[in-house]
């Protein structure tokens, strides 16, 4: 008897099912190169910060400025001690490339004076976060710890917004005819003219405020301690940030006159003007 062949046709039905299976699968469909949530084609990594390095925080200072800051310096007669006096101590720190300080201290006759200069370059660890944004973030955090007061509307009559009397908070307290003059130190009879906590006539212009026209941001502390001791400490705060780097000045003075409390306005000076030098040494 004769076998019907019907592999053949078996054959063919493979063929055709086989080839509708791989219909369409070709490589140049975009839809199947893609992968579930791959964006990185789509959005750029986030712009590097534009300061790379640190300044040397103990040469940041020049000899001029840290006689007028540290009084005593000049009252220094060993040669040595002068040196040492005017080299500063570097802040311990375990990223130099991150963070570096210098702390200067000064004993004068009536008081002892320190100063900290402090620089941190923020660096963002999110692609997407710019080393910027993420240095805007920080300042804003020190910022909104610092506690400022609200800024006043006294002046408003003349176009002012800053509780100091200027647009942005930054005005000179010598245009204050009622400011404390600069290098006298006031006993408590007095104190309502230079403590900025006292609600004292000059107050208004040294309080803590936003600072303006010192680099992207700025704002300025000034505390004076409350201790039960005779002698009072002043300790003048000023931040400020540029681009990537936060800047940090602390600057205080320890009467050691009993009864005798440091000049408010004569502290806020000095370091505003250091954090301006400091400023453009950045911008420069």
């Amino acid at each position: 008897m004769q076998r019907k062949a019907y592999v053949p046709g078996i054959a063919v039905l493979l063929t055709a099912l086989l080839a509708g299976c791989t219909g369409g699968s070709g490589s140049d469909d975009p839809a199947t190169d893609a992968k579930p949530g791959d964006t990185s084609a789509t959005v750029p990594a986030a712009e590097p910060g534009k300061y790379r390095t640190l300044p040397e925080p103990c040469g940041a200072v020049d000899h001029s400025t840290l006689d007028t800051l540290l009084p005593g310096i000049r009252q220094l007669t060993d040669e040595e001690q002068r040196t040492k006096a005017y080299t500063g101590v570097a802040t311990t720190t375990y990223d130099t490339d991150r963070r570096v300080g210098c702390r200067w201290k000064v004993e004068a006759t009536g008081a002892t004076n320190h100063l900290l200069v402090d620089f941190e370059r923020v660096v963002s660890y999110d692609g997407a976060v710019s080393d910027d944004t993420r240095a805007e973030q920080v300042y804003t955090d020190k910022q909104k710890a610092a506690d400022l007061p609200e800024p006043t509307t006294s002046n408003s009559g003349n176009g002012n917004k800053g509780a100091n009397g200027d647009k942005g908070g930054n005005a000179d307290p010598s245009t204050s005819s009622s400011a404390t003059p600069s290098g006298t130190a006031s006993a408590p009879a007095a104190s309502d003219s230079s403590d900025p906590g006292s609600g004292g006539p000059a107050a208004e212009n040294l309080l803590p405020r936003v600072l303006d026209k010192l680099g992207d941001a700025a704002y300025l502390e000034d505390r004076l301690s409350t201790s039960a001791s005779a002698t009072r400490q002043r300790t003048v705060t000023v931040v400020f940030r540029t681009s990537n780097v936060i800047v940090t000045i602390q600057y205080d003075e320890q009467s050691t006159v009993p009864d005798v409390q440091p000049d408010s306005k004569e502290l806020q000076d000095r370091a505003q003007k250091l954090a301006q030098r400091l400023a453009e040494g950045f911008t420069g």
